[in-house]
């Protein structure tokens, strides 16, 4: 089946290469700013309507407008969530002002330049410790080796998570991830509870840490958040724990999807690998924002109308439901010069992969920019010949995937020694 004749609210779909699932919507972009669509909803047994948005324009105009275009009336995925679900799930990205800025600054301040200096300087000693575990091999997958663990271990030393509960905390998150994929449900044939039990299990988790760290601060997020040194407001526990998956799960992912995009994106551009490798330092910065651009990790965000309008010619009644896909809008023409092109010194870049303008960008805009500069950085000195062994293997998705995961990726690279540790 082509991906013409492929539906993209159909699996199927999903498990095309990106740049094919690219070219279909670029037909759709082309033929209608909004497309009417309908899903199975599995919740109710019946049909969704949703309207997609393709182009650029949009997005950034739907992201301005969270008055017009909410998050919080169900969900920002697809289907709205049950109570139960979003009791896990439910964290700052689904919700709207005043709860969502109450929240958003809560952990912003938390993110500022000053408080995530010691994040930004961890993800180096991180990023040299994956890398060493591998570098011996000459052969692995890239995601179980460096894609996976890198993003996570940060997220991890960031909150205080101790190593010890590092695969607790891998496997809740592969499942979440994974739901539509058997291999990622350890033989668990019922996803929603294979999904709901990894949330438990990792709510446990926090819950069990934020205690521990009311009584012993220290000096990481978690403490930072549950404890009030300023007279500033914090997070009541439930929040933080919903905030602790949306971290875990979305903020791990999207940096793992796009270090494996990235490396399959450089091996189909080899001369763009070439022109990186040759100037680190000068082409850097771009090559990253080209990565998120070309990849969107990230592929979509729902937005919800709150009173009827008109958008681009589109009339809209009050409850209709709109998908932001942000890979589309990232290749639309009319922002972007040759947009199929994957140019690592593209610049001006203002791609929406991270979000478009408003109060849900991402806040981890920063970290994930530094993990992706550092981790290219340390591959290209450390292992210069690193190149792509095989096709990527996509995971499963449940529908229209929020993050267009990879499962696997084959690698090859001359074996080095690790560094000597000191």
């Amino acid at each position: 089946m082509s991906p013409e004749s492929m539906s993209f609210i159909e699996p199927e779909f999903w498990q095309l290469p990106l740049g094919a699932r690219m070219a279909a919507f670029a037909e759709l972009r082309e033929r209608t700013p909004f497309l009417k669509a309908s899903v199975r909803d599995p919740m109710s047994g019946g049909q969704l309507d949703f309207y997609a948005s393709t182009r650029y324009a949009d997005i950034h105009e739907i992201s301005k407008r969270p008055q017009d275009f909410c998050s919080g009336q169900g969900s920002v995925s697809v289907f709205d969530m049950p109570p139960e679900a979003m009791e896990f799930f439910g964290s700052f990205i689904a919700m709207d002002n005043p709860r969502h800025a109450r929240q958003r600054g809560i952990v912003g301040r938390s993110f500022a330049a000053r408080e995530l200096q010691a994040v930004l300087d961890s993800v180096e000693a991180v990023c040299a410790e994956v890398i060493d575990n591998m570098c011996e091999k000459g052969e692995v997958d890239l995601v179980e080796a460096i894609s996976q663990p890198f993003p996570l271990l940060v997220i991890c030393d960031m909150m205080g998570i101790p190593r010890s509960e590092f695969d607790t905390v891998l496997h809740a998150t592969n499942v979440i991830l994974g739901a539509g994929d058997p291999e990622m449900l350890d033989g668990q044939e019922d996803a929603g509870a294979a999904l709901m039990g990894a949330a438990v299990r990792l709510v446990t988790l926090m819950n069990e840490l934020a205690e521990d760290r009311r009584k012993s601060p220290r000096k990481d997020l978690t403490s930072a958040l549950v404890n009030n040194t300023l007279g500033e407001d914090m997070l009541a526990p439930h929040e933080i724990a919903a905030f602790f998956i949306l971290l875990a799960v979305a903020g791990n992912d999207t940096t793992r999807t796009a270090i494996s995009l990235g490396m399959q994106l450089l091996a189909e551009n080899p001369d763009q690998r070439a022109i990186w490798q040759s100037d680190i330092d000068g082409v850097t910065q771009t090559a990253v924002e080209e990565i998120v651009r070309a990849a969107s990790p990230v592929t979509f965000m729902r937005r919800t109308v709150t009173h009827d309008l008109t958008l681009s010619g589109q009339d809209f009644s009050e409850g209709d439901k709109v998908i932001m896909f942000y890979g589309a809008a990232n290749r639309d023409p009319r922002v972007f010069d040759d947009p199929e092109r994957f140019d690592v010194r593209r610049s001006p870049n203002p791609h929406v992969g991270f979000g478009g303008p408003g109060p849900h960008f991402c806040l981890g805009a920063h970290l994930a920019r530094r993990e992706l500069a550092v981790l290219f950085r340390q591959l290209f000195a450390r292992l210069p010949d690193i190149e792509v062994a095989g096709d990527p293997v996509p995971l499963q998705a449940l529908g229209i995937p929020l993050v267009g995961g990879i499962k696997r990726l084959p690698v090859r690279f001359t074996p080095t020694a690790p560094r000597r540790r000191v």
